[in-house]
């Protein structure tokens, strides 16, 4: 029992670490975002304190992946009756994980075109216009908004590239991870009502947006003209906080909801994580 209690704290604990890590991190980068303090004698310090800020982000994400499928484990293993247990159950057995993952790279891909991170430029050649070497890449240290640095860009052909903005990169796992939940679930969960399946479907597009706002005005100046799409992308850019606030909520609480609806008398998983 204290070996199963010590486990579960271990895989919490690795995610708040993660997160927190990431958090700090970003705080701390921030303050090298003034230009003031962006000098050239500066600018290699800045530069290596930039790559060391990907390694502790890429082990973050790593801390908090290996907390999550310890405390997924242990949740499945210890067969409780509570909602988390329900939603581990749910999504550990073989289909569900193939589903989850599935999605989460697809989902993943596609917001990455939709945010800009993979940029695909047919009318523009990278040689001709930015003077690039095929291929190639660079982290840009500074300086911009807070969270948007450091900026890494990869040159892949001439046309197709990867602009890799850090805030946007958390985002886009975060979101991916919690639209797989929803869809693994949701598959799993065939007698959840079209008003569950709908709440999961409009996080998972508002989260769309959480990375590139202007992405918003790009798709409504499709069907409303391009200057009031430009006008909206404008006002969107100021709401992304509204955005997240409303997009990471409704992903986080769909998966309680349809739960619910997988929960036998007893209050015990109906679905069974060994099939």
């Amino acid at each position: 029992m204290l070996e199963d209690q010590e486990s579960n704290h271990n895989g919490k604990k690795l995610i708040v670490l993660g997160f927190a890590v990431m958090a700090i991190m970003f705080v701390i980068y921030a303050r090298y975002q003034n230009s003031e303090v962006f000098t050239p004698d500066a600018a290699n310090a800045i530069q290596r304190i930039a790559y060391g800020f990907y390694i502790i982000l890429l082990a973050s994400f790593g801390a908090i992946a290996y907390g999550l499928y310890r405390y997924h484990e242990e949740k499945v293993r210890k067969k409780g009756k509570d909602i988390l247990t329900i939603i581990a159950v749910t999504t550990w057995n073989r289909k569900a994980r193939k589903i989850f993952i599935a999605t989460f790279i697809g989902y993943g891909i596609f917001f990455s075109l939709v945010s800009g991170t993979l940029v695909y430029q047919p009318e523009v050649n990278f040689i001709t216009h930015y003077g690039a070497t095929i291929p190639s890449g660079f982290v840009s240290p500074c300086c911009d908004a807070p969270g948007y640095m450091p900026k890494i860009i990869v040159y892949l052909t001439e046309h197709v590239g990867l602009q890799i903005i850090p805030i946007n990169l958390v985002l886009q796992v975060v979101v991916s991870y919690l639209v797989g939940l929803n869809t693994s679930i949701a598959i799993s969960a065939y007698t959840i009502s079209k008003k569950g399946r709908g709440a999961s479907s409009i996080g998972a597009a508002i989260g769309l947006f959480i990375a590139c706002p202007t992405c918003a005005g790009t798709f409504l100046s499709v069907f409303i003209g391009t200057a009031s799409g430009i006008a909206l992308s404008i006002a969107l850019t100021q709401l992304q906080t509204a955005f997240i606030a409303i997009s990471i909520p409704v992903l986080l609480a769909t998966p309680i909801i349809m739960a619910r609806k997988l929960r036998n008398l007893d209050g015990r998983c109906k679905i069974d994580p060994t099939k």
